[in-house]
Formats: structure tokens, sequence, C-alpha cells
């Protein structure tokens, strides 16, 4: 399933924002979970030298399971059995990464994360567990996980399927929908036909954001101001 592309003028556009000012937009835009996947730690680049830095691009997905079985209501498997999983990377992409909740394998690690660095991924997404962390950081890429594990794939888990939807923690993300990674503030989704109308809001969200600070910092109750500035 090929990805469908935001024009350059709207990523030029969504760079002025953060994550949290995106999740304000899908609210008003009724996206379950406001496209927020939760739960996220930022593995690269280091917290400990954290820098706002804000990287945009299409999901392009990756469902494992477990090693033995298939839990019902997965998609058909689509991985050729002559092809690595990674090597069908597709570039200028956000690699989004599901692993069966419960491992304590990783379903990433330095050779894969290399290989998607290679074909020119944005970066990566795993619900799921991460290894080789130093490896990790030498690829450049911004890498999120929800933990990390110093365990191999082939213990637990097994790839089944790319380039098909996935639900994370309530959160659908199908590739072509818009990876939004903050390294301040987290990982926000956006579909890809609301892409339009996420950029229509956010000025409006942020001015009236700003109106609010500014009252509140000479004074006025927070309850005044969102009365006067949210609608």
């Amino acid at each position: 399933m090929a990805t469908s592309r935001p024009t350059s003028e709207q990523l030029k556009t969504l760079r002025n924002y953060t994550a949290c000012d995106i999740a304000d937009a899908l609210v008003k835009l009724n996206v379950p979970n406001a496209g927020f996947l939760a739960d996220l730690k930022l593995i690269t680049p280091s917290p400990s030298r954290l820098s706002s830095e804000v990287t945009i691009a299409p999901a392009s997905t990756v469902l494992f399971r477990p090693k033995i079985g298939t839990p019902d209501g997965f998609p058909a498997a689509n991985i050729p059995s002559d092809q690595h999983y990674v090597d069908r990377t597709q570039p200028e992409t956000i690699v989004v990464i599901q692993q069966p909740e419960g491992q304590i394998c990783a379903v990433l690690g330095g050779i894969m994360a290399l290989r998607m660095k290679v074909l020119n991924a944005k970066g990566v997404v795993v619900s799921g567990r991460v290894r080789d962390v130093v490896e990790l950081e030498s690829t450049g890429l911004p890498i999120w996980a929800k933990a990390t594990s110093i365990v191999g794939t082939a213990l637990e888990a097994k790839p089944h399927a790319v380039q098909v939807p996935l639900v994370i923690g309530g959160t659908k993300v199908t590739p072509g929908d818009l990876v939004f990674s903050d390294t301040t503030n987290g990982v926000v989704v956006i579909p890809q036909d609301r892409i339009a109308e996420v950029i229509s809001l956010l000025p409006g969200l942020v001015e009236a954001d700003d109106q609010v600070k500014g009252d509140v910092s000479i004074g006025m109750t927070v309850q005044e101001a969102f009365k006067t500035h949210r609608r």
C-alpha cells in the first residue's frame, strides 16, 4: 500500500507547532485519543542531551505476532518468506512497530535500525521494546519505545505484516497518516484525511492559549481567562 504524501507547505506549517498543539486540534475534531501514542519513552536522542526536535513524516507500519500462533483478528501475513521485513522499509517515513503486549524481547535493535536509516527512514516508533541503545543512538534517528530489553526478537516475536492498519492503545495508525515526533512532548498521529483541518484550527487555538497565558500572568483567574478567550 503506497502512502499519500502531505504537501511541503503543509509540513512547513506544522513545524511551527508542538505535539500538544496538534493534539488540541485533534480533540476539536473528535479524533480518538487526540491521535496520542501514549506511554512512549524517547530512547534516542538521549534525554540527557534533550533539545526540541520535530520530525514529521508519513507512517509506514510493521505488525509483529507471537512466535507461535497468530491471534484472532490479525490481517493476513504479507511478508514474503524470502525477504526480511526491514528490507521493505519505505523511504521518507516514520516506521511504526506494534509488538504483542507482555513480551520481554525487543523488536528493534541496532542492525534493524541501521538498515532503516540506510533506507532513509526518518524515525521509528515502537509500541514495545528495543535494545542496543548505543547503536540506536548512532543512527541519528528519533526512536521511541515503551521500554528496553537485552533479549532478541526470536525469543517471543515474529514479524507478521507490513503496511497494515494498527491500533495502539486505542489510537489508529494507518499507513500514510502523518506522524509528528516532538522530542520534548511526545508523538501524535494525524489521520491523513484530517491534515488540512488540523492546520486550519491551529492558529486560532494557539492564539487563544497565548491570550489566556497573558491574562493569567497579570492576575486574571484561569476561569475568567478561559471564558474570555476559549470557545
